[in-house]
Formats: structure tokens, C-alpha cells, sequence
């Protein structure tokens, strides 16, 4: 009998906050470690060395998805508009 789904504001939707985060940190994680595995064939010849360039960029990756992930989960919701998470979540929205 007419039940549809309640609209939620995209400001307090945190299903949505937690798709675009989750989906943030693995693209960053992938791509920087992928950055860090050339740079390290490109510099260095040591295998462990190569193995800290990767590490290192994939920490760099994921350092970057916290911090942006956090200001979408913590700050108001003016300032969430700059996140590259809060806009992956307005557009999973207008779709």
C-alpha cells in the first residue's frame, strides 16, 4: 500500500558515503601502488627497494582515501561539497 523508498538527504545517507569511500580507496590504492611499482622499476635495482616503492605508494594512496573519507564522515556537510566523496555520492544520487 504505497510503500516506496523514504528519500534520504545526501548529506546523511551513509550507505552511499560508504560505497563511494570503499570504491575511493581501492581505485587509489591500485593506481598508486601501480605508480610506485614503475617508479621503483624506473629507479631502483634492488627487489626490496622496489618493494618499498610500491609499499610506499600504496600508502600514499591510502593515506589520501582516509583523508577524504573523513572529512565526508566528519565535517558539515559545507564542506563535504569539496570531497571527491561527496561528489561520487551526489552523482550516485542524481542517477
Amino acid at each position: 500500500m504505497g510503500e516506496g523508498k523514504e528519500s534520504v538527504p545526501q548529506e546523511h545517507d551513509v550507505n552511499a558515503k560508504w560505497d563511494a569511500c570503499i570504491d575511493l580507496t581501492t581505485r587509489r590504492f591500485v593506481y598508486s601502488s601501480l605508480g610506485g611499482a614503475f617508479a621503483g622499476l624506473l629507479f631502483f635495482r634492488s627487489p626490496v627497494t622496489r618493494w618499498a616503492s610500491i609499499a610506499f605508494g600504496a600508502g600514499l594512496g591510502i593515506g589520501s582515501a582516509y583523508t577524504d573519507c573523513s572529512r565526508a564522515f566528519d565535517a558539515p556537510p559545507s564542506f563535504t561539497e569539496t570531497s571527491s566523496v561527496s561528489q561520487t555520492v551526489s552523482q550516485s544520487a542524481d542517477e
